[in-house]
């Protein structure tokens, strides 16, 4: 087991950054990893070639381990929004989801409907776009045959219930969820889902490519493979015939993962598994306090709750329409790195932010308009 000190110390990116929820710079121990393999894959030995597709497997293992599943749950895929469409186009019925959500959610719902006619889209619009259990309940019909959610909003940084969701749904309906804002840095009950999407470009700090998604035993019995290629049946690659799917998940495959993808995924998810996800989650809940403390030192509107189990690892400010422009512009000019977007600035910290980070962010909130 590492210290959290020891994680920490694989941040080596220059101060000011606090953008982890758009992009994580990526890890030392992935760089060194990932380099490693690219060497191997350069010799032309057969095994140093079998050494680095094992990556697949070692990632597939990692991700599980963190879900609390087996490694033939998960499958890997270029990114979180691949996964989900593996799940949302092989439903069939309601599908209901919060009109506010991240647009993967509602793009791939319509797109479903609009494609096979099997989907029909339920959209509930939540007070300030919680995705709360209550908000659920008002919203069910008769017909819900699933709900797709996110882990973490992606614009107020709210944190979704995941069992007090399921206890909504019942055990007839599916949950899925997007936990591209949660894998990694929130300890989440992962066995009230039946689908979870991911993607360790942001918070795991393992660049793009490096998707995934788990299926449960229930989602198996439900979704269908409709995005089911070559490689994912039982007998493998099949000339002269077209042999059924793969009775695991791994029928949720088009073809066969980027095995470099794998081992930076691998890296990444192990170093999380090393430290915990627990003190990883409380490091983060102390970074976001002061985070919400400088904003109400200067006067800044703060959306996400302030509650550390309502929240995940960003702080959503919400200032002034007319002061969004002018604090982007004191941010960007004293070289703090956030994302603008929605009349919102999202300030996601890690567990390498350190002191100097913020006192640049101090300074840019102090030359900043008052956001309240």
């Amino acid at each position: 087991m590492s210290s959290i000190s020891d994680y920490r110390a694989t941040f080596t990116g220059e101060p000011g950054y606090l953008n982890f929820a758009a992009f994580g710079p990526l890890s030392a121990t992935v760089r060194d990893e990932v380099v490693a393999d690219v060497n191997m894959l350069g010799t032309g030995r057969a095994s140093s070639i079998d050494h680095v597709a094992g990556r697949v497997r070692e990632a597939r293992e990692a991700v599980a381990e963190l879900l609390g599943g087996v490694a033939d749950e998960v499958t890997l895929q270029p990114s979180t929004s691949y996964g989900m469409a593996q799940a949302v186009f092989g439903l069939e019925g309601g599908v209901l989801a919060s009109a506010a959500e991240f647009p993967t959610i509602p793009t791939l719902i319509v797109r479903a409907a609009e494609s096979f006619g099997r989907v029909t889209p339920q959209w509930m619009t939540p007070p300030s776009g919680f995705v709360t259990p209550e908000a659920v309940a008002d919203a069910l019909r008769d017909d819900t045959r699933a709900l797709v959610v996110s882990s973490v909003d992606s614009r107020t940084g709210f944190r979704a219930d995941l069992r007090a969701l399921r206890e909504v749904l019942g055990e007839d309906r599916l949950l899925i969820v997007d936990d591209t804002q949660g894998f990694g840095t929130i300890v989440a009950d992962y066995a009230a889902a039946d689908v979870v999407c991911g993607h360790g470009y942001k918070w795991l700090r393992a660049g793009r490519g490096t998707g995934f998604a788990w299926f449960g035993a229930r989602a198996r019995e439900v979704i269908r493979p409709v995005l089911s290629g070559h490689v994912a049946t039982e007998a493998g690659i099949a000339f002269d015939e077209v042999p059924p799917p793969h009775p695991t998940a791994q029928a949720y495959r088009l073809s066969e993962p980027d095995w470099l993808a794998a081992s930076r995924l691998a890296a990444a998810v192990s170093e999380v598994a090393a430290v915990g996800v627990a003190a990883i989650q409380d490091e983060l809940g102390s970074l976001t306090d002061r985070v919400i403390a400088l904003a109400d030192a200067h006067g800044m509107r703060v959306l996400t709750p302030r509650e550390p189990e309502r929240r995940a690892g960003f702080v959503a400010l919400a200032p002034r329409p007319e002061h969004v422009a002018p604090l982007a512009a004191a941010l960007a000019n004293r070289g703090v790195t956030v994302t603008s977007r929605s009349n919102l600035i999202r300030v996601a910290p890690h567990v390498g932010t350190d002191d100097e980070t913020f006192g640049m962010l101090a300074d840019a909130l102090a030359a900043a308009p008052r956001g309240a």
